[in-house]
């Protein structure tokens, strides 16, 4: 693991399944832990802007509820005193969710999200909400990226990204509909993991694109993301992309060894000619130390079309979800939000209809290559971190899985030349989440093992 940058504290070094083991056996205060997180947050918040709103006496009641719960010899969650950020689109009770825009500037919901609900209930405690593109698209917010305050720390889960990369907090909650999880994850040098489409539900979420709309998780390890991705799966009935099933083993499976050393499948895909030299170096090297155990094969041609489709079903919804928006005051929006719901709006509903069948006719395509490898080994995003904050970076390898529904994960990896951060991104099939998890950590740890050398 990379150096900590300045105004690091030792306890933060532990991994989140450790400080949650060490609070459920009073080895460690929740409180302790919160107050840790919170200088941290002080010393390092001027440079990185990762918060849209924080209130330390808000966590520290609710770290001070757990520490008497945990003294009162009653069970503790899975969770159990893990301080959690939220990106600002997702909805808490009674504290403010702003997504990103003026026109919500001072909204305060009355309910929490569903995840929300979940986390309460694991144990987690919210303890802020964190920066947010505005209304989760494309227009940048402060959030500067922790290795180096001149590039751009992605988007739209910006804040999610820097927090856990700066090690404000070790767990954090975004969302994707392009590849909002996934590339900012590789610019902050984080663990990002988006699951299978409809596995988390969104109730409570800004909806921008309902087709494509996907919460996803930020940690530093796989294994941690694993733990808290596991208490937010499953049905709820304010989610029509949700289904009632067996609640997943994801963090149990994550961690077990795999029954055979798995293969991974190496494909460039499109938009590979864009990449820079950093990004193609580095994989070209993944996948020669790999050796037997990854091939390179390629997508079919359909494929090329992807990034058009998903972006036609997103602006389209888009002008739908945000009418209410533009309806209250479209002169207080970016121009960037302003084009894309103008866009969407000249979409015809054929269009839009055909594109719906896509993801299938997409994902159908994959079969003969996941019968072949345990998960698919391809870039995060073109290179590291671009410098300037005008923009977030481009998602041309992440729509392509947001529009499949397949689970992805960065694992942080990869370096440039420089030594800014760079992550290969994993991809399985749909539903098979905690094999894609399973696959990631080993790959996570055969790297670790490598550099240890």
């Amino acid at each position: 693991m990379a150096a900590m940058p300045k105004g690091h504290v030792s306890m933060l070094d532990l991994s989140a399944r450790e400080l949650r083991d060490r609070m459920a056996s009073g080895a460690l205060n929740a409180t302790d832990l919160v107050q840790a997180c919170l200088e941290r947050i002080a010393a390092l918040e001027p440079e990185i802007q990762a918060w849209a709103w924080l209130d330390g006496g808000y966590a520290m009641k609710q770290a001070e509820a757990l520490d008497a719960l945990r003294r009162s010899g009653r069970p503790t969650g899975p969770l159990h005193g893990l301080p959690v950020a939220l990106k600002d689109v997702i909805d808490t009770a009674k504290v403010p969710t702003q997504n990103g825009t003026l026109l919500d500037e001072g909204r305060v919901p009355e309910t929490d999200a569903a995840i929300v609900t979940r986390l309460r209930a694991a144990g987690a405690i919210i303890i802020g909400k964190t920066v947010t593109a505005e209304l989760a698209f494309q227009h940048p917010g402060k959030t500067r990226n922790p290795h180096d305050a001149t590039r751009t720390p992605g988007g739209s889960s910006s804040g999610s990204a820097a927090a856990v990369a700066a090690g404000m907090v070790p767990l954090a909650v975004g969302t994707q509909t392009g590849g909002s999880v996934i590339r900012p994850a590789a610019f902050c040098g984080t663990v990002g993991f988006k699951p299978s489409f409809g596995a988390i539900p969104r109730t409570g979420v800004l909806s921008q694109s309902p087709t494509l709309d996907t919460i996803g998780v930020f940690a530093r390890t796989i294994e941690d993301a694993a733990l808290l991705a596991e208490a937010l799966y499953g049905f709820d009935a304010g989610d029509r992309a949700t289904s009632l099933a067996p609640p997943p083993r994801l963090h149990a499976t994550a961690m077990t060894k795999p029954p055979v050393r798995p293969t991974l499948a190496f494909l460039r895909p499109p938009g590979w000619e864009r990449a820079d030299a950093d990004t193609t170096a580095a994989l070209e090297e993944l996948v020669e130390a790999l050796g037997e155990q990854c091939f390179e094969t390629a997508l079919p041609g359909i494929f090329d079309e992807a990034a058009e489709i998903r972006e036609r079903i997103n602006l389209a919804e888009m002008a739908k979800s945000y009418y209410g928006y533009e309806k209250r005051g479209r002169d207080q929006l970016s121009d960037e939000v302003r084009r894309a719901i103008d866009r969407g709006k000249d979409i015809p509903a054929r269009d839009y209809i055909s594109a719906l069948d896509w993801s299938d006719v997409l994902y159908a395509g994959l079969d003969e290559i996941f019968e072949r490898c345990d998960a698919i080994l391809a870039p995060a995003a073109l290179g590291p971190a671009p410098e300037g904050h005008a923009s977030t970076g481009d998602a041309i390898f992440n729509g392509l899985w947001t529009l499949c529904g397949t689970p992805a994960v960065t694992v942080p990896i990869l370096q440039s030349e420089t030594g800014l951060p760079m992550g290969a991104q994993l991809i399985g099939r749909r539903g098979d989440d905690a094999r894609l998890l399973r696959t990631a950590r080993w790959l996570e740890g055969l790297m670790s093992e490598e550099t240890d050398q």
